[in-house]
């Protein structure tokens, strides 16, 4: 009997900065089940990338969403752009992925969510820590109460990778990525974070300019309460050496996952854990790709194969507490969630 392959999800990937350019290479070398043909990005430089991706090149997304051979679009853009896109791409029909954060507003966040719903687009979403070996783990563990009763997390995500940027960037600016390192990679950590804990009840932010000119500032944490109970800390500086950390503590047990590289090329994780009457143990994972997870699982779920495991609420959650922390980094008080 002939077996035939299922076709890739055709797609079209809006930005190629930095990650943007991460994605393409790693989607169209396979493995993906999505294939890019297209790439739209407003820079004269960015076509020669595209061209040796083979990608048909346009500076243009409305001639990108008017190709009907298109069907779904990845978007690896400024914040502060998300929200109009998504419009635009769920106008034209075309499933959408989103690079964190889905949007900078609550508000925003349930106009995305619900565009996409009611025309019945699936909406996948930037946050590939969730699809790293380890984390996996550990939201199975906690969804199967192999943890006991959740208490604690404890998680840092930093790097110093933005100080050699030209301070025009728009990562460089505190009305497109406020708060520190919150929305570069703070924003996967609370995504985890009500994940496991649930919804956010408030939260206290520090956020300083320590060692930078970084206008959101360059060090900030922020101790977060949950409405069911037990609290996180959050960590996203902007000014210290490669750092991944995911600590969860439960009542059964408590697991501490460490990256061994950042995920732009990851390098396996280091992973320690303590259950209960039981002796504390280390091993190492070896490298995966969990950003090429991600968008596999998104184009699964345009395939109709599997439902996309991020939900709306989940998103729509995260930007909650998103934006109570961006206001606490102003205050400095306790902001309601």
């Amino acid at each position: 009997m002939t077996v035939v392959e299922e076709k890739p999800v055709i797609a079209a990937i809006v930005g190629l900065g930095w990650w943007g350019k991460k994605m393409a290479s790693l989607v169209n070398a396979g493995g993906a089940e999505m294939h890019f043909v297209r790439a739209v990005d407003p820079s004269p430089e960015a076509k020669a990338f595209a061209a040796e991706l083979g990608l048909q090149f346009s500076h243009d997304l409305a001639e990108t969403l008017a190709d009907d051979t298109i069907e779904a679009v990845v978007l690896a853009t400024p914040h502060a752009l998300h929200q109009e896109q998504i419009e635009q791409v769920v106008a034209a029909g075309k499933h959408v992925f989103c690079e964190k954060p889905l949007a900078l507003t609550r508000q925003g966040a349930e106009k995305s969510v619900g565009l996409c719903r009611n025309a019945g687009l699936v909406l996948g979403m930037g946050h590939e820590r969730r699809f790293e070996p380890p984390i996996a783990e550990i939201l199975q563990f906690a969804a199967e109460g192999k943890l006991g009763r959740l208490l604690q997390i404890e998680a840092n995500f930093s790097h110093d990778k933005f100080l050699g940027l030209d301070p025009s960037n728009w990562r460089l600016k505190a009305d497109q990525a406020p708060a520190g390192g919150m929305t570069a990679t703070g924003i996967h950590l609370t995504d985890l974070s009500v994940k496991l804990m649930g919804l956010a009840r408030d939260v206290r932010v520090i956020c300083e300019n320590l060692a930078s000119k970084i206008p959101q500032g360059d060090t900030m944490s922020a101790h977060i309460g949950f409405v069911n109970g037990g609290s996180a800390y959050v960590s996203a500086t902007l000014a210290t050496p490669f750092v991944s950390r995911f600590a969860i503590y439960g009542t059964l047990g408590w697991i501490e996952v460490r990256d061994k590289a950042h995920v732009e090329a990851p390098d396996g994780w280091i992973v320690t854990e303590g259950w209960k009457d039981k002796p504390i143990t280390v091993r190492e994972v070896p490298p995966a790709e969990p950003v090429r997870d991600n968008l596999r699982a998104f184009a699964r779920a345009v395939r109709g194969k599997a439902d996309y495991p991020i939900t709306g609420e989940d998103m729509i959650n995260n930007i909650a507490l998103l934006e109570a922390i961006v206001r606490s980094a102003g205050t400095g008080a306790v902001e309601t969630v």
